[in-house]
């Protein structure tokens, strides 16, 4: 009984993993530029079963960087990536990371940041952008203003929003839902990648498949549970019988 109790209790432990993700992709399902974890089960030996015993182990495989749609909402500081490329942000310890999040805003103190919260990386670092009465984002990430008390025909460039271009299989995710590149690598800024001014991207996940994949999950950790408990009543017949010898 050994063996098949606990191939089945490392099982379901596996799956209650993958089941964490697919509810953090399904939550986010409403979260402006989300990108969607992949993961995925691969069958593999246990160390510590008997008669070679094996099961599926949970491991991320990466980050699902296809595009979400683009919805437009007429908000003068909603800015989308249009196509491939990332808008950099600062990461929490001051480091860069990128996002496809473009709800900007301006905090209290006039700094430019996304819905998240994360300042928004321009040329020289995170971008604090003046008093003024108007505010336009360009296609190329340039931001003017009409500063305040000048006439409509008076716009002043405060700065850039940097933005690049990324290899997929370079990137991973944080535990804080950012990109970053691994060996803490930084992207140079790509003149390519444009903005769609007045549009956000929806997340990438996929409603519809993620249910199905959480109701797959939910039914193969029901089916260990009754394998674990078949394993024990197994146990007790077994002593049961030993008794009667």
């Amino acid at each position: 009984m050994g063996n098949y109790l606990y191939t089945s209790m490392v099982s379901a432990s596996e799956i209650m993993r993958g089941m964490a993700d697919v509810t953090h992709n399904l939550a986010n399902a409403s979260t402006t530029g989300f990108r969607a974890d992949l993961s995925m089960f691969k069958s593999v030996t246990l160390p510590g079963a008997v008669n070679g015993g094996g099961a599926p182990v949970y491991e991320r495989a990466g980050v699902d960087t296809s595009f979400g749609a683009l919805q437009n909402t007429g908000v003068d500081l909603d800015v989308a990536v249009n196509g491939a490329g990332w808008i950099v942000v600062q990461a929490d310890g001051g480091g860069e990371a990128y996002t496809r999040r473009g709800d900007l805003r301006l905090d209290s103190l006039g700094q430019l940041t996304n819905g998240a919260g994360q300042a928004i990386i321009g040329d020289g670092g995170p971008m604090a952008i003046p008093p003024h009465s108007k505010m336009e984002i360009a296609a190329d990430g340039t931001i003017s203003i009409q500063p305040l008390g000048q006439g409509p025909d008076t716009l002043a460039v405060v700065g850039r929003i940097k933005l690049v271009s990324l290899d997929d299989d370079a990137l991973f995710k944080g535990k804080d839902g950012l990109l970053r590149l691994k060996g803490g690598a930084t992207a140079q800024e790509d003149a390519s990648v444009t903005l769609v001014s007045g549009a956000l991207e929806a997340s990438n996940v996929n409603t519809i498949s993620t249910m199905v994949k959480m109701i797959e999950l939910q039914r193969s950790y029901e089916t260990q549970i009754k394998m674990m408990k078949t394993a024990a009543d197994n146990d007790r017949s077994s002593t049961e019988l030993m008794k009667m010898n």
